[in-house]
């Protein structure tokens, strides 16, 4: 006898431990089976589970236990990413908080305390996700920095470079001031900032500097702290206002040096004074337009945004330190004409939170012109299909407007760049130092080179350069380009990942795919949505508003977290999250159980014949049961997992646990005969069997309760079911029947008939067939003591299913004069809401403008009102 209440942590923790210990996730190619693969999306080794990572990896879990039951070898590979920029800023804050200055450490000192972090957080949200259910292959737990990817990295470094797709070059880039790195594009976040608007003037000047008047040059700018690396104002050609001072001089304020005022279409009149200030070292913009003007490039700041002697004042301030010192200095100089608040968009890292600086940089780059347009087409004519395909606009505009990649990163924590550099500048791309200097003797000729003439190159690659090779890597496809791994599970199957980093990780893998395997690196790209709050904010730890996963998985059970993550979680929509989902989950489990030990409570019968209400409702829900199946498989095949969910949950509470258990319930105290039983066995084995993939754990302990357990089995490798014969003229009587007992019970309800009154119940109908099949179930759940048949009107209160008459003798039990209150109230209700129908129907402009079948049910509408009414009236006349 299983217990009263389900205990979800108990046997969540039992099951998953079984599972691991019998190897049910271990997968190894199989030429027998159909391969099944989907690769994890890396988790950073410094996070740990959130809302996100609930709802994307029960989604992954879902389609790989599907996977999994319908015989294909499924394989699930976890693992993490080195997260260079997130990993190296952690264990910068630990040393800080030991007292140890990274920039004190020797490099490989700092990677020893990188790897002591890993190894003691690494792991943490990989065993997380097991309380989960996550379902992977752990034995094939791979991580971005380990040896074999580690070179596999580097290996593709080389042959890209050697292709010539990558170079090194000078680019203004994104720079993190508190990483001291550049970051991509991509992990800039746009935040809407208060600002103060400057407003200074420029002393147009003579050749030697000298004031020539007191006429001045107005600029405004958000930026005071980098006038010093000015080096031209621009306005434009077409300026009335202006054109007599383009080709002549003004002083920078404070510095006094001589810049000239130059004229560019770029600039817009209408904006601000209409004058530009050229600060090519520390805006894009400018940049460009120093480069179109031959202007020399200032660069003030240095690596961590303080001011460099280039600045010639407030040497070594910060530059927000700098901005309100060089305000004050303005204003005591007279060159401050006025300040303006102002709300602009300014970017910051992602990681870090620190605000961007434009700067120029000697970096690494990767060419994406070329090397893209597979990913670009084979997405495009759905080769690779993204879901919901409402992201294929957003990924062609990224795609067709794509840069070159940044590739290196200022850090230590990553794949070191294998770029080695002699001492003339010579640069040699090798994987070892000894390889650089074999490669510098033997092809340069320079024989008494050593090791130590030779210096690497200090930057380590951008994290996504590791990602990107990911479903390749993870079966060792580019150490190994022909291994029995790659060639079963490449292409793998299904990717499930956020919107935010579909192009760059979902882009460039397909990129990578076609690069080194000449196929895409997965067929679908399922995209979630994000978890949101019931005020619409996206859960964060600094919001405060997201609750923690485990603590979640603790209190209602790993089951009720994965269906309410899902209950209304549409692809590529945001979730709302509420608890109430998760009671939900919860609540769907324990009807589960409750109805699990209503059937094991059972006496059974081995003499008893099945009764005939039994045997209608076994052949009725067998139907409905491969009905359903084919639904969810329908759903599946569309991505449209939260719809499978949802027809599997409205399977099990409303047609197995509210109709046909109550069908075939003996009565109190009564047996129920073996052949009912045995079937209401199979059914709950096989509604296990469908809702494992969302409900793993209470599904295998109530599957071990049906089944005569051999050992090694679990409901993990089962058969997914299969759909059989659906007999829909049944499934048809069947709607009729359940609103009829819907109409006697609401009768009962309405006129405060107790439900143990066994009342008399007449039929008005041209199928009487129908009825008389369905009689003995209409006499046990409406609890009628009998059923006849009328051709005229019936005594008692009548009701209409479809085009069927129904009269229930209430005799004594009725109050007349209420009775006729509540028919006339009904009845008037009816008139009023015909009366509409027909209105609208009499308008031509509607019915000739409207979608036929739009007017089609207003015409049904009309119809049904109408037999109501004359049922209502009968109902009346009868009453006197």
């Amino acid at each position: 006898m299983i217990s009263k209440t389900y205990a979800p942590q108990e046997i969540e923790d039992k099951w998953y431990s079984y599972w691991i210990e019998n190897k049910f996730f271990n997968s190894k190619p199989n030429p027998d089976k159909e391969p099944y693969s989907i690769v994890i999306p890396p988790p950073n080794v410094t996070g740990v589970l959130h809302m996100g990572h609930m709802l994307n990896n029960t989604i992954q879990d879902i389609l790989i236990r599907k996977a999994r039951m319908e015989g294909k070898e499924a394989c699930w590979v976890p693992g993490t990413d080195h997260a260079s920029i997130a990993t190296e800023a952690k264990v910068v804050a630990m040393l800080k908080e030991r007292g140890i200055n990274k920039r004190d450490l020797t490099r490989d000192e700092f990677l020893e305390y990188c790897w002591e972090w890993t190894h003691k957080y690494g792991g943490i949200i990989l065993q997380q996700l097991r309380k989960l259910g996550a379902s992977c292959d752990w034995d094939r737990t791979r991580f971005t920095m380990e040896p074999d990817l580690y070179d596999s990295v580097i290996d593709v470094f080389i042959d890209l470079y050697n292709k010539g797709d990558i170079y090194r070059g000078h680019r203004m880039v994104n720079w993190d001031p508190q990483a001291r790195t550049t970051v991509s594009d991509e992990e800039v976040i746009m935040k809407e900032v208060n600002q103060k608007l400057v407003y200074l003037k420029y002393p147009l000047v003579d050749e030697i500097g000298e004031a020539l008047t007191d006429e001045a040059i107005i600029i405004a700018t958000t930026r005071p702290e980098t006038i010093m690396a000015d080096v031209a104002i621009c306005v434009n050609p077409h300026d009335e206002r202006y054109k007599h001072l383009i080709g002549k001089q003004v002083a920078i304020p404070l510095i006094n040096r001589t810049i000239p005022i130059i004229a560019d279409e770029y600039v817009e009149m209408e904006f601000g004074t209409g004058c530009l200030k050229v600060t090519p070292a520390h805006d894009a913009n400018d940049y460009v337009l120093g480069k179109r003007h031959d202007l020399p490039v200032i660069d003030l700041l240095n690596e961590d945004g303080t001011l460099n002697e280039k600045a010639q004042i407030l040497v070594g301030e910060d530059r927000f330190v700098a901005r309100k010192k060089i305000i004050k200095l303005l204003e005591e100089s007279g060159n401050l004409v006025k300040t303006e608040e102002y709300k602009s968009n300014v970017g910051h890292s992602e990681r870090t939170n620190s605000v961007i600086e434009p700067r120029l940089s000697e970096q690494w780059f990767l060419k994406m012109d070329k090397i893209s347009k597979p990913a670009l087409e084979n997405v495009m004519n759905d080769t690779v299909q993204l879901i919901p395909a409402k992201f294929k606009n957003t990924y062609r505009h990224w795609m067709e407007n794509v840069h070159d990649w940044n590739i290196s990163r200022q850090l230590w924590w990553g794949h070191r760049i294998p770029a080695y550099y002699l001492k003339d500048g010579t640069t040699i791309i090798a994987k070892s130092k000894r390889d650089a200097l074999h490669k510098a003797q033997h092809e340069y000729q320079l024989f008494a080179l050593t090791e130590e003439d030779i210096e690497q190159d200090p930057d380590v690659l951008d994290t996504w350069f590791s990602a990107w090779l990911w479903p390749i890597t993870v079966f060792n496809g580019i150490k190994e380009p022909d291994n029995a791994d790659i060639n079963y599970y490449y292409p793998t199957n299904d990717l499930v990942t956020a919107p935010e980093i579909l192009f760059f990780w979902v882009a460039r893998m397909i990129i990578a795919g076609y690069e080194y395997k000449g196929q895409y690196p997965f067929k679908n790209v399922y995209l979630t949505g994000i978890v949101r709050d019931k005020q619409g904010r996206k859960m964060s730890k600094s919001l405060g508003n997201s609750p923690d996963p485990i603590d979640l998985i603790n209190q209602y059970g790993a089951d009720s977290i994965r269906t309410g993550m899902l209950f209304s979680s549409q692809a590529g929509n945001d979730l709302p999250y509420d608890d109430k989902l998760v009671e939900q989950g919860r609540n769907f489990g324990n009807k589960i159980w409750n109805a699990f030990r209503l059937v094991e409570g059972f006496q059974v019968s081995d003499s008893l014949p099945a009764p005939a209400g039994s045997q209608l409702a076994i052949q009725w829900f067998e139907s409905k049961l491969n009905q359903t199946i084919l639904e969810v498989q329908d759903h599946f095949s569309k991505f449209r997992i939260s719809d499978a969910l949802n027809s599997v949950y409205k399977l099990i509470w409303d047609d197995f646990c509210a109709q046909y258990l109550e069908m075939i319930k003996p009565g109190f105290e009564q047996p129920i005969d073996k052949q009912t039983y045995d079937a209401t066995l199979e059914f709950f084995d096989r509604l296990m069997r469908l809702l494992h993939p969302f409900m793993p754990f209470i599904s295998e302990e109530i599957w071990q309760n049906i089944i005569e357990r051999k050992e090694k089995d679990s409901i993990c490798i089962a058969p997914f079911p299969q759909a059989g014969n659906i007999d829909q003229s049944l499934l048809n009587d069947f709607e009729v029947l359940f609103e009829v007992i819907s109409s006697i019970r609401n009768l009962r309800n309405a006129k405060n008939i107790s439900p143990k009154i066994a009342l008399p119940l007449a039929i008005r109908t041209d199928n009487q067939a129908r009825y008389s099949g369905l009689e003995p179930l209409i006499l046990k759940l409406a609890n009628v003591e009998n059923i006849g048949y009328v051709t005229d009107e019936g005594e008692g209160t009548a009701f209409r299913v479809k085009s069927d008459e129904f009269f229930v003798s209430l005799a004594d039990e009725l109050d007349v004069e209420t009775e006729r209150e509540n028919l006339q109230r009904e009845l008037d209700y009816t008139q009023g809401f015909l009366d509409s129908v027909i209105k609208k129907l009499s308008n031509e402009r509607f019915v000739q403008n409207a979608k036929g079948d739009i007017v089609e049910k207003e015409r049904q509408k009309q119809a049904d009102a109408e037999a109501k009414l004359e049922t209502l009236k009968e109902a009346l006349a009868r009453l006197g």
